[in-house]
C-alpha cells in the first residue's frame, strides 16, 4: 500500500534536523525582519537629514516594498522551476548585501535605489524559507513550526529596534548592522534540498538518495502542475486563494500602514520624539506573545478558528486604538493591537502552504506574498495621507478591513489541522 509524501517525512527527517532547520531558518527571517523594520526606526533620521516631505518619505518607505513584490513574484517561480534551496540562498544574499550598501548612501536616489534592491531580497527570502521548512516537519507539528518561524519577525523586530534608539550613532549604523547576518550563509550553503520537491522532481530514488536510505514503501505521486497560475484560480483552489490572497493582503496593509509612521504617528499626539522611538520599540515587544499565543492556538483549536479570533480581534483594538486620548491607554491599545496583527501573521504563514500541494505551493506561497506587497506598496501613502486631518482616523479603516476579514475567513476558511499536504 502506498504511503502519503508526509508519512515519509514523518520517518525518516529525524526531530534533531527538524528543529535545527526551525532554528537556522529562525536566523535567516530575523535577519529579513531586521532589514524591512529598520525604515520604521530610521525614516525620521533619514527625512531629517536629506529634509524630505512626507510625500518623499513615504515614496521612501514604498520602494522597499516594490522590492518585496518583485521579490515574491519571482519566488514563486524560482521556488518551483529551480528549487527551494537556491531560492532561499539566492534571496538571503540579496537582503545582506543591499541593506548593507544602503548604509553608505550618498542621496535619497542611492538609497531608494538600494533599498529596492534588498526589498527584492526580503520579498523572497520568507516564502522560500516558509515553503522549505512546511515540507521538511512532520504533520503534527508543523503548524506550530511554522508560526514560531514567523514569530522570530517580532525577535527581529525587537533586537533591531533595541539597537536603533539605544546605539546613538545614526542611522547608517542601523544599516551596516545587517552584515552579522552573513555568519548564517556557510549553513545555508550546506543544507540539502526538500525531501517534498526532490520527489516531484526526482521521484523516489531521488528521495532516497537525498535520505541516505533505502525505502521499502511505494509512495503516493504528487500532484503535477503545469500552470500554477491556473490551477491557483481553478475551482478546487478558489475559496482558499481568496481567502489567502485577501488576508495576506488586508494584514500587511494593516501593519505596515501602522508599523511605518508609528513614532511620527505618536509625535503628532504630541510626545516627544525620541520617547516616541521607545514607545515604538515597546509596542514591537508585543508581537512576540502575540506570534507565541498564535502558536498555541493553532494546535490547540486549528487554523479557521484561530483566525476569525485574531483577525476579530486586531478589528476591536484598531478601533479602541484610534479613539484614545490619554497617553498610556493609547500605548496599551497600540500594544493589544500589535499582539492581535501578528497573531494573524504567524497563523496564515502555517495556513498557507497547508492549503496548496508541492507542485506550486511556492507559487502559492509567492503570490501570497505579492499580495502583502501591494499592500505593502499603497499603506505607507494611505496613512500619510490622514497627517493633515487626524491620523488616527485611519486606524478605523484598519479595524473595518480586519472585521471583514473574520467575516470571510468564517465563510471560505477550512481546517487543516493534522491534514497531509500533498
Amino acid at each position: 500500500m502506498a504511503v502519503k509524501i508526509d508519512t515519509v517525512v514523518d520517518l525518516y527527517v529525524p526531530s534533531k534536523i527538524q528543529r535545527s532547520l526551525l532554528l537556522l531558518f529562525s536566523l535567516a527571517w530575523m535577519a529579513d525582519a531586521a532589514g524591512v523594520m529598520m525604515m520604521t526606526f530610521t525614516l525620521g533620521g533619514i527625512s531629517a537629514e536629506w529634509h524630505l516631505s512626507t510625500l518623499q518619505s513615504s515614496t521612501i518607505a514604498s520602494l522597499t516594498f516594490v522590492g518585496m513584490l518583485l521579490g515574491a513574484i519571482g519566488a514563486g517561480f524560482i521556488l518551483d522551476l529551480v528549487g527551494r534551496k537556491f531560492a532561499m540562498n539566492l534571496f538571503l544574499a540579496f537582503t545582506i548585501l543591499f541593506t548593507f550598501i544602503d548604509g553608505f548612501s550618498p542621496s535619497p536616489f542611492f538609497f531608494g535605489i538600494f533599498r529596492f534592491l534588498s526589498g527584492i531580497g526580503y520579498g523572497g527570502l520568507m516564502p522560500s524559507v516558509n515553503a522549505y521548512l512546511s515540507e521538511s516537519t512532520a504533520i503534527k507539528i508543523r503548524g506550530r513550526y511554522l508560526v514560531l518561524l514567523e514569530s522570530s519577525w517580532a525577535v527581529g523586530s525587537i533586537l533591531i529596534g533595541l539597537y536603533a534608539v539605544t546605539s546613538g550613532s545614526g542611522w547608517r549604523s542601523v544599516y551596516y548592522s545587517i552584515l552579522v547576518a552573513s555568519l548564517i550563509f556557510i549553513p545555508f550553503l550546506r543544507i540539502k534540498e526538500s525531501p517534498r520537491y526532490v520527489f516531484l522532481k526526482r521521484g523516489k530514488k531521488g528521495l532516497e538518495e537525498l535520505l541516505g536510505i533505502h525505502l521499502k514503501e511505494e509512495i503516493e505521486t504528487i500532484e503535477k502542475s503545469v500552470v500554477p497560475v491556473k490551477a491557483l484560480l481553478g475551482k478546487r483552489y478558489f475559496k482558499s486563494t481568496l481567502l489567502v490572497w485577501s488576508s495576506w493582503f488586508v494584514i500587511s496593509f494593516i501593519y505596515y500602514g501602522l508599523f511605518t509612521w508609528l513614532p511620527k504617528i505618536f509625535s503628532t499626539t504630541g510626545i516627544a520624539q525620541i520617547n516616541a522611538l521607545w514607545f515604538t520599540f515597546f509596542i514591537f515587544l508585543a508581537q512576540l506573545p502575540g506570534y507565541l499565543s498564535a502558536a498555541y492556538f493553532i494546535e490547540k483549536i486549528g487554523r479557521k478558528p484561530s483566525l476569525i479570533i485574531f483577525f476579530a480581534g486586531t478589528a476591536i483594538s484598531s478601533l479602541i486604538f484610534s479613539s484614545v486620548t490619554n497617553t498610556y491607554t493609547f500605548i496599551i491599545a497600540g500594544l493589544v493591537t500589535s499582539f492581535f496583527c501578528m497573531g494573524v501573521w504567524g497563523l496564515i504563514y502555517a495556513y498557507t502552504p497547508e492549503l496548496f500541494p508541492t507542485s506550486f505551493r511556492g507559487s502559492a506561497n509567492g503570490s501570497a506574498g505579492m499580495m502583502a506587497r501591494i499592500a505593502g506598496i499603497i499603506a505607507p501613502y494611505f496613512v500619510a495621507a490622514f497627517f493633515g486631518t487626524n491620523v488616527l482616523h485611519a486606524l478605523i479603516w484598519f479595524s473595518i478591513l480586519a472585521f471583514l476579514m473574520a467575516i470571510l475567513a468564517a465563510f471560505l476558511g477550512k481546517e487543516t489541522k493534522l491534514e497531509n499536504i500533498e
